[in-house]
């Protein structure tokens, strides 16, 4: 039986599966996960429905998720970021439907969302949360069969949670971005690297001795700023957040106003969830030649309307780099439309990192399909629980060893009574 699916070309497929067997060789965690899900089968009789990023890394959660007895159906959660090998392999020797190509337009991108919405899931997946959003709105009817979802992106969570605020969400969410052994790894670390790694390979420009700007000093923010600055960047932090902002001071870095920055950035890196962070005004002062981008989940964040009535002409000049010609001659770039530039021009996070991620969905899908009568409509934290037991998986694949505590040692930190 054809498997249903709209991928750029079938072909590719050989050259996917084995960059997805390269990215199974760096994910030990979810390996372990798959052995057991492959004996017990928890998933048995549950329909998937995801919406991630179509990665090497995403490919190995869809096979480990089928191993576990689910039926799976994958699209795109950005129109940049699908790998069209990958998508390609994982139809051919997977048998998953996958709706995405790289590429594709906003129209398509949600013909891509209602293909997967079409397997009418119990579990949904989602990377930014346009698969809820639209389940929510256009197919209403289907949300009374589903259990929960999980959702992997602070951009997804944020909506969510504004949503169950107002009472509109129909179905428990787990929050896996707000799990220890996702944001501190996957968004510093991950984010950190590919991000870096997305510019380079669109600009080839030397970071070093450059005047560096993160907009946004969450996790993902961190991450940038560590590796621009480990580059030999000068590394300006912008903020609206004064907590997140004297943590950067006191992490050495300078803070100031996205205004005075840029007047003096070469290098521009938006990574806060929110619209119109980098905005016309900006661009009213930055250097000729100045380079913008955006590592966050949607590309609002940069404000290419207000930069378009700025401009006379614009041109592709690069591979991911668009080259816009202000009225007063300066030239500002951006790259990858304005969207992650961490997947547009370049394989987004390393493996490793992704290991925890998606170890972290696997077992909130099976967490889901257990609890979920007891869950409310609401957004969840991961369960302690399911935390621990990836950093356990994860040191014991990295062959490390730690302590435990002593009987004495426990009754000391359960009790008021024993002081100096």
């Amino acid at each position: 039986m054809a498997i249903k699916h709209d991928v750029k070309d079938l072909t590719l497929a050989k050259e996917g599966k084995l960059r997805i067997e390269w990215a199974r060789m760096e994910m030990p965690v979810l390996e372990q996960v798959r052995e057991r899900f492959e004996k017990e089968k928890p998933l048995k009789g549950i329909r998937i429905g995801a919406c991630l990023h179509v990665t090497t890394e995403t490919a190995n959660l869809m096979e480990t998720l089928k191993a576990a007895g689910a039926e799976v159906a994958l699209c795109a959660s950005n129109p940049l970021s699908t790998q069209d090998d990958v998508a390609a392999a994982l139809v051919k020797y997977s048998k998953i439907p996958v709706f995405a190509i790289k590429g594709e337009d906003n129209k398509t991108y949600y013909s891509h969302i209602k293909s997967v919405l079409s397997i009418k899931p119990h579990i949904t997946m989602d990377d930014g949360a346009d698969l809820i959003s639209t389940l929510h709105t256009e197919y209403k009817d289907l949300v009374d069969n589903v259990l929960g979802g999980t959702e992997e992106t602070t951009t997804g969570v944020i909506r969510l949670r504004a949503m169950a605020e107002k009472g509109v969400l129909r179905y428990p969410i787990i929050a896996v971005n707000d799990a220890y052994t996702k944001h501190l790894f996957d968004n510093r670390y991950g984010t950190g690297q590919s991000t870096i790694d997305g510019i380079l390979r669109a600009t080839n420009r030397l970071i070093a001795g450059s005047v560096f700007v993160v907009c946004g000093y969450g996790w993902c923010g961190r991450g940038v700023a560590m590796r621009a600055r480990g580059m030999g960047a000068r590394v300006i932090i912008t903020e609206v957040d004064p907590l997140k902002a004297l943590e950067a001071t006191m992490d050495g870095f300078e803070v100031m106003k996205i205004k005075d920055a840029s007047r003096i950035g070469d290098i521009f890196v938006t990574v806060t969830g929110d619209i119109n962070v980098i905005h016309k005004e900006c661009f009213k002062v930055m250097k000729d030649g100045a380079i913008v981008c955006n590592s966050g989940h949607f590309n609002v964040e940069i404000d290419l309307k207000g930069l378009d009535e700025l401009t006379s002409s614009r041109r592709k000049i690069r591979e991911f780099v668009q080259e816009y010609k202000l009225k007063d001659g300066r030239r500002i770039y951006v790259l990858g439309e304005g969207r992650l530039i961490n997947l547009a021009a370049a394989e987004g996070h390393p493996s490793a990192v992704m290991d925890m991620s998606f170890a972290n969905q696997a077992l909130c899908a099976e967490f889901i399909k257990n609890k979920h009568g007891r869950l409310e409509k609401t957004v969840y934290r991961v369960p302690e629980v399911i935390d621990r037991e990836i950093a356990s998986l994860k040191l014991k694949a990295m062959g490390i060893k730690i302590d435990r505590l002593t009987r004495q040692q426990r009754k000391y930190l359960s009790s008021w009574e024993m002081g100096t």
